[in-house]
């Protein structure tokens, strides 16, 4: 398969060579658009100002001693955490991002295992910080983004960006002339985990530059784009692609208010590309069919423009943006492009959004691999895959079975240096120059990547018989009365192992399907036994779901809305009524 041309991009040594070049190259553009209130309007921050900020952020923790410091940051995504991320990376020392979402034990355990010296938090974990305070030895400066003026033990973050802003030209010049070490750790993430099991990852500026120049090869982003940042920036997902990407091409980066407030920010913000996990473009696309459906004239319009569109870009006319309009309004009207990650995601939804106008790529990424191994590209696609390896990285099925599924491994410069202070994982990760990712999938005879699973999820019957739980709860998803799904293998009386399901219908269209009136057990029952006879229908029999239980609560998820499958108590769901399908 021929592919046309790569996009072209700029070389960068590390990242404060990449903001040190935007900030030439798109000086007086906004790099930012940041609310100083809640419900307030956006005001942009320029290149030029955070190259500034930067500085004077950086150069303060120098002053201060923290030269070659570990800087923990943990907030909500916005400006200061920028600041401080980048102000750390670009030589002062070691970023520490840490999930926002954590109980202050689990903080303070990561924070003791990284030895970091500088803690930068925001008001929201301001009771919590405060509580595990004498449980973090290591940490001798505290920074709270919020506090107005300097408080007893807390430094306030305007008032370290005020002295390095005031401090001599020459300690700036020794802020901004520190060495950087392309290939040592500068950068260190904890996995999704509990405490006992997270491990925390070495990136270095090599691994994140490689990246981010691979990953713009792929996909055309310009400085005309605005990014709307709704992912955490813990996460190497959002960071990297979120936040470091559009800072590398000159794009601005609004911070979105909350997920409740998504539709409002895309229309201030006239944002032109989203990150998402598959769960929200999911719920984008049923929302726009749900909205439809309970209009027969919306519906029938739909349906009509739909069949249109299909017709005249088959002859090279679009018009799918002008048909669609309404459609387009509701996010913010200048939408081009939504980026999937963490998870695989149906190609029914891609398909529909793309039906719609709405571009949709979809890429594949660990931590380990800061983070994107394979990326679908702009002009060259399929939605039923992972996508194409990046360019420097190499890509292969280990021990393939008769179907050429097998575990997937990479190798590149974007692979991390390690587990800190863990050997025996990074010995059993890293073989042979290969990470070992415990993905499952195939590689098709273009090259694209197809994931069937992880390993430590598949299912396996007495006669060597492989079942995918993925592939199983992407068809239960495929259904509107599931909100979500968990598939798992049981033993039957026989000892045979069998798919079993632990499901989360959607209420609330279950009561619109019952008049209004909160179905019974025995309705709700009865509806998902349906689901599950449909899925079953497109299934070989050695992979039908032999039982499912009913689950009221939704399961326990990360913070990129990956469904913790170790926390889950399988067949003790609240509610649910163990039964053959």
């Amino acid at each position: 398969m021929n592919h046309p041309p790569l996009h072209s991009v700029r070389p960068i040594g590390d990242l404060r060579d990449m903001l040190a070049q935007s900030v030439r190259l798109y000086a007086d553009k906004p790099a930012f658009l940041v609310k100083d209130a809640r419900g307030g309007p956006y005001r942009p921050v320029t290149y030029r100002q955070f190259g500034e900020d930067v500085a004077s952020f950086g150069t303060a923790l120098l002053r201060a001693g923290f030269q070659g410091a570990r800087v923990a940051i943990i907030g909500e995504n916005r400006y200061e955490w920028a600041v401080a991320y980048m102000a750390t990376v670009c030589g002062l020392g070691v970023a520490v991002p840490l999930d926002k979402e954590l109980p202050p034990h689990e903080i303070a355990s990561l924070i003791r295992r990284s030895r970091a010296d500088v803690l930068v938090h925001t008001a929201l974990r301001r009771e919590d910080v405060a509580a595990i305070r004498s449980g973090i030895p290591t940490v001798r400066l505290f920074v709270d983004a919020d506090l107005q003026e300097d408080a007893r033990g807390t430094r306030a973050f305007s008032s370290l960006m005020k002295e390095g802003e005031m401090a001599s030209a020459s300690d700036r010049n020794a802020y901004l002339s520190l060495p950087i070490d392309p290939s040592v750790l500068q950068v260190l993430l904890f996995t999704s985990g509990t405490t006992a099991d997270s491990k925390a990852v070495m990136l270095s500026q090599r691994n994140l530059c490689s990246n981010l120049t691979a990953m713009c090869s792929m996909l055309y982003i310009d400085e005309k784009d605005t990014f709307l940042s709704v992912l955490p920036l813990h996460h190497t997902y959002e960071c990297t692609c979120g936040f470091l990407c559009p800072v590398y091409r000159g794009c601005t980066v609004a911070y979105a208010e909350g997920l409740r407030q998504i539709p409002r920010n895309l229309q201030e913000s006239q944002a032109t590309l989203v990150l998402v996990v598959p769960l929200m473009l999911e719920a984008f696309y049923r929302r726009i069919l749900s909205a439809a459906a309970q209009d027969p004239e919306k519906a029938k319009k739909l349906k009509t423009g739909l069949a249109l569109s299909r017709t005249l870009r088959r002859i090279g006319i679009d018009v799918r943006r002008k048909l669609f309009a309404p459609i387009h309004d509701t996010f913010g009207g200048h939408l081009r492009l939504f980026i999937a990650g963490g998870a695989p995601i149906d190609p029914a939804v891609m398909k529909g959004m793309q039906d719609f106008g709405f571009h949709c790529v979809q890429g594949y990424g660990l931590t380990e691999c800061a983070p994107i191994l394979a990326l679908n590209r702009d002009r060259v696609f399929r939605n039923e895959s992972a996508g194409l390896p990046l360019p420097g990285v190499d890509l292969r099925i280990d021990e393939p079975d008769e179907d050429g599924v097998g575990e997937i491994v990479g190798r590149g410069p974007n692979v991390m240096l390690g587990y800190y202070e863990n050997e025996e994982a990074t010995a059993e990760a890293l073989r042979d120059g290969w990470f070992h990712t415990g993905d499952l999938g195939y590689l098709d005879r273009d090259g694209f990547l197809i994931i069937t699973g992880r390993k430590k999820n598949v299912i396996v019957t007495k006669n060597g018989k492989k079942i995918f739980p993925e592939e199983v709860e992407s068809l239960l998803g495929r259904n509107e009365l599931v909100r979500e799904s968990l598939v798992y293998g049981i033993q039957d009386e026989s000892g045979e192992m069998v798919v079993a399901a632990e499901i989360v219908p959607d209420f609330e269209r279950l009561a619109q399907e019952n008049g209004g009136q909160e179905p019974s057990e025995a309705i709700v029952r009865s509806r998902m036994a349906d689901v599950v006879k449909g899925v079953n229908q497109l299934l070989v029999p050695y992979k039908y779901i032999r039982n499912f239980h009913i689950r009221r609560e939704e399961f326990d998820k990360t913070t990129t809305k990956k469904i913790k499958r170790h926390t889950v108590r399988i067949g003790a769901a609240p509610g649910g009524k163990p039964g053959p399908a």
